[in-house]
């Protein structure tokens, strides 16, 4: 990991970070937003850390397990890391359905936090 970029470096290491509080115990979440975050989570907007925890903990699922396939991370010009993820996710016994989320992280008082969120499955219309 050395060799990439630090933002690169951030980006990962916060994606991996998420994925395994998403899985294990979403109530964690609200250590990573502030209260001026935003989320969209197919197509439905949340401003807040508690407007966003409330959205995320009361999912309809019991279990859930994402596999990311790609990962992207850019800096931006005000210092903050732009993170693009997609992957797989497997929510209790439904079938497996793609997603694509992306995650603009800022550093605040030495600790990232996410500022903005952005969650869509991957769905067509057939």
């Amino acid at each position: 990991m050395g060799d990439k970029p630090i933002w690169e470096q951030i980006g990962s290491s916060f994606i991996q970070h998420y994925y395994q509080l998403f899985d294990a115990d979403r109530t964690q979440l609200g250590a990573i937003y502030i209260d001026a975050s935003c989320l969209t989570w197919e197509g439905q907007q949340f401003q807040g850390k508690a407007a966003i925890v409330e959205k995320l903990t009361s999912l309809p699922f019991q279990k859930i397990q994402h596999s990311i396939t790609a990962q992207d991370h850019q800096p931006t010009p005000d210092s903050c890391i732009l993170s693009m993820v997609v992957g797989q996710l497997k929510a209790d016994d439904d079938q497996v359905l793609g997603f694509h989320q992306t995650f603009l992280l800022k550093n605040l008082q030495g600790a990232w936090v996410c500022t903005n969120e952005v969650f869509r499955l991957s769905l067509h219309n057939v």
